[in-house]
Protein backbone atom coordinates (compact mmCIF):
# COMPACT_ATOMS: atom_id res chain seq x y z
CA UNK A 1 0.00 0.00 0.00
CA UNK A 2 2.75 2.21 1.02
CA UNK A 3 4.45 2.13 -2.42
CA UNK A 4 1.24 3.08 -4.14
CA UNK A 5 1.54 6.09 -6.65
CA UNK A 6 -0.74 8.60 -8.13
CA UNK A 7 -2.31 6.88 -11.00
CA UNK A 8 -1.36 3.17 -10.29
CA UNK A 9 -4.03 0.64 -9.82
CA UNK A 10 -4.35 -1.71 -6.84
CA UNK A 11 -4.97 -4.97 -7.65
CA UNK A 12 -6.49 -7.90 -5.97
CA UNK A 13 -7.73 -11.89 -6.55
CA UNK A 14 -11.31 -11.42 -4.48
CA UNK A 15 -12.28 -8.23 -2.88
CA UNK A 16 -12.64 -10.33 0.75
CA UNK A 17 -8.28 -10.20 0.48
CA UNK A 18 -8.26 -6.14 1.05
CA UNK A 19 -10.37 -6.17 3.95
CA UNK A 20 -12.53 -8.21 6.14
CA UNK A 21 -15.77 -5.63 6.66
CA UNK A 22 -16.98 -3.69 4.37
CA UNK A 23 -16.50 -0.51 6.75
CA UNK A 24 -12.68 -1.36 5.87
CA UNK A 25 -13.08 -2.14 2.70
CA UNK A 26 -14.60 1.57 1.84
CA UNK A 27 -11.60 3.42 4.05
CA UNK A 28 -9.42 1.60 2.14
CA UNK A 29 -10.63 2.16 -1.28
CA UNK A 30 -11.90 5.98 -0.11
CA UNK A 31 -7.95 6.52 1.19
CA UNK A 32 -6.79 5.03 -2.60
CA UNK A 33 -9.49 7.21 -4.66
CA UNK A 34 -7.84 10.39 -2.48
CA UNK A 35 -4.37 9.49 -3.34
CA UNK A 36 -5.29 8.59 -7.36
CA UNK A 37 -5.18 5.18 -6.89
CA UNK A 38 -7.46 2.78 -8.83
CA UNK A 39 -9.00 -0.42 -7.24
CA UNK A 40 -9.48 -3.78 -9.45
CA UNK A 41 -10.48 -6.73 -8.51
CA UNK A 42 -10.42 -9.83 -10.59
CA UNK A 43 -12.31 -12.17 -9.37
CA UNK A 44 -15.74 -9.95 -8.65
CA UNK A 45 -14.97 -7.80 -11.71
CA UNK A 46 -14.46 -4.90 -10.00
CA UNK A 47 -12.76 -1.47 -11.35
CA UNK A 48 -12.88 1.64 -8.95
CA UNK A 49 -12.35 3.92 -12.12
CA UNK A 50 -15.96 3.72 -13.29
CA UNK A 51 -19.07 5.30 -11.53
CA UNK A 52 -20.26 1.59 -12.00
CA UNK A 53 -17.34 -0.01 -10.72
CA UNK A 54 -17.56 1.74 -7.52
CA UNK A 55 -21.53 0.73 -7.68
CA UNK A 56 -20.63 -2.72 -7.84
CA UNK A 57 -17.56 -2.26 -4.98
CA UNK A 58 -19.93 -1.59 -2.45
CA UNK A 59 -22.51 -4.50 -3.30
CA UNK A 60 -20.29 -6.75 -3.05
CA UNK A 61 -18.25 -5.45 0.20
CA UNK A 62 -21.65 -5.76 1.59
CA UNK A 63 -22.27 -9.42 0.13
CA UNK A 64 -19.15 -10.38 1.40
CA UNK A 65 -19.42 -9.16 5.04
CA UNK A 66 -23.17 -10.69 4.82
CA UNK A 67 -21.34 -14.20 3.99
CA UNK A 68 -18.64 -13.23 6.55
CA UNK A 69 -21.17 -12.83 9.43
CA UNK A 70 -23.38 -16.07 8.36
CA UNK A 71 -20.31 -18.11 8.31
CA UNK A 72 -19.91 -16.84 12.14
CA UNK A 73 -23.12 -17.61 13.30
CA UNK A 74 -23.38 -21.13 11.62
CA UNK A 75 -19.63 -21.79 13.36
CA UNK A 76 -21.21 -20.65 16.62
CA UNK A 77 -24.98 -22.25 16.47
CA UNK A 78 -22.71 -25.50 15.55
CA UNK A 79 -20.29 -25.16 18.46
CA UNK A 80 -23.10 -24.09 20.98
CA UNK A 81 -25.11 -27.84 19.55
CA UNK A 82 -22.42 -29.74 20.08
CA UNK A 83 -22.02 -28.18 23.72
CA UNK A 84 -25.21 -29.25 24.74
CA UNK A 85 -24.37 -33.00 23.22
CA UNK A 86 -21.84 -32.80 25.53
CA UNK A 87 -19.35 -33.58 22.38
CA UNK A 88 -15.91 -31.69 23.18
CA UNK A 89 -15.30 -28.63 21.23
CA UNK A 90 -11.94 -27.47 20.04
CA UNK A 91 -8.40 -29.28 19.22
CA UNK A 92 -8.16 -32.09 21.37
CA UNK A 93 -5.25 -31.63 24.15
CA UNK A 94 -2.02 -32.27 23.27
CA UNK A 95 -0.88 -34.58 26.26
CA UNK A 96 -3.00 -36.72 28.49
CA UNK A 97 -3.21 -35.94 32.48
CA UNK A 98 -0.78 -38.34 32.95
CA UNK A 99 1.58 -36.92 30.60
CA UNK A 100 0.96 -33.24 31.98
CA UNK A 101 2.13 -34.99 35.78
CA UNK A 102 5.47 -36.58 33.86
CA UNK A 103 5.88 -32.95 32.25
CA UNK A 104 5.58 -31.31 35.56
CA UNK A 105 7.89 -33.56 37.00
CA UNK A 106 10.65 -33.28 34.31
CA UNK A 107 10.84 -30.01 34.25
CA UNK A 108 11.64 -29.54 37.86
CA UNK A 109 15.00 -31.49 36.96
CA UNK A 110 17.62 -28.57 35.89
CA UNK A 111 19.25 -30.28 33.61
CA UNK A 112 16.10 -31.01 30.91
CA UNK A 113 15.34 -28.00 29.27
CA UNK A 114 12.47 -26.60 26.83
CA UNK A 115 13.82 -28.41 24.07
CA UNK A 116 14.60 -31.62 25.65
CA UNK A 117 10.93 -31.46 27.13
CA UNK A 118 9.26 -30.90 24.22
CA UNK A 119 10.79 -33.86 22.43
CA UNK A 120 10.31 -36.24 25.02
CA UNK A 121 6.78 -35.69 24.52
CA UNK A 122 6.64 -34.97 20.47
CA UNK A 123 4.86 -31.66 20.99
CA UNK A 124 6.19 -27.86 19.84
CA UNK A 125 8.21 -26.31 22.98
CA UNK A 126 5.44 -23.55 22.64
CA UNK A 127 2.60 -26.27 23.88
CA UNK A 128 5.33 -26.97 26.56
CA UNK A 129 5.66 -23.32 27.88
CA UNK A 130 1.96 -22.97 27.66
CA UNK A 131 1.43 -26.50 30.24
CA UNK A 132 4.64 -25.03 32.20
CA UNK A 133 2.65 -21.31 32.33
CA UNK A 134 -0.42 -22.66 33.48
CA UNK A 135 1.15 -24.30 36.59
CA UNK A 136 2.84 -21.77 37.38
CA UNK A 137 -0.15 -19.82 37.48
CA UNK A 138 -2.24 -22.02 39.56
Amino acid sequence: MRRLRKGDTLVVWKLDRLGRSLSSLVRIVSTLGRRNVQFSSLSECIDTGTAGGVLIFHLMGALAEFERALISERTKAGMAAAKRRGSPVGRPKALSSEQIDELYLLASVPEIDLQRLAAHFQVHPRTVRRYLDALSSI
